[in-house]
């Protein structure tokens, strides 16, 4: 197994023995970024990338995170939960992640 792999397990194993919440799951490729809410049993309730969000507009990397954050808020509230657990998986928290995190906080959501 390689060493980005058992850092997602460990993070991952370590936000479920602290919290029962739903997970804000983040994936970062090298052109779009994708999260979904992800309940304790394992099923995803709400996903989105930002490829579906916002198609072919010219708008800057880390401004098009911070909508996908807002976004996902947004439909997360619908569904009534409020609060969740976030997981990075093997991404720093820097940079897109970041602003997915930021954007979801000013949708409402608390970590």
């Amino acid at each position: 197994m390689s060493k980005i792999a058992q850092r997602q397990i460990r993070i991952r194993k370590k936000i479920r023995k602290v919290s029962d919440r739903p997970l804000l799951s983040v994936y970062r490729s090298n052109r779009y970024c994708y999260v979904q809410i992800v309940a304790a049993d394992g099923d995803a309730i709400v996903g989105l990338s930002e490829k579906v969000l916002l198609g072919k507009t010219k708008a800057a990397p880390m401004d098009r995170a911070k909508q996908l954050g807002v976004a996902i808020a947004k439909l997360v509230l619908e569904k009534k939960v409020t609060k969740i657990a976030f997981d990075k998986g093997r991404f720093a928290y820097h940079g897109r992640v970041k602003a997915i995190a930021e954007g979801a906080r000013e949708g409402g959501l608390q970590f």
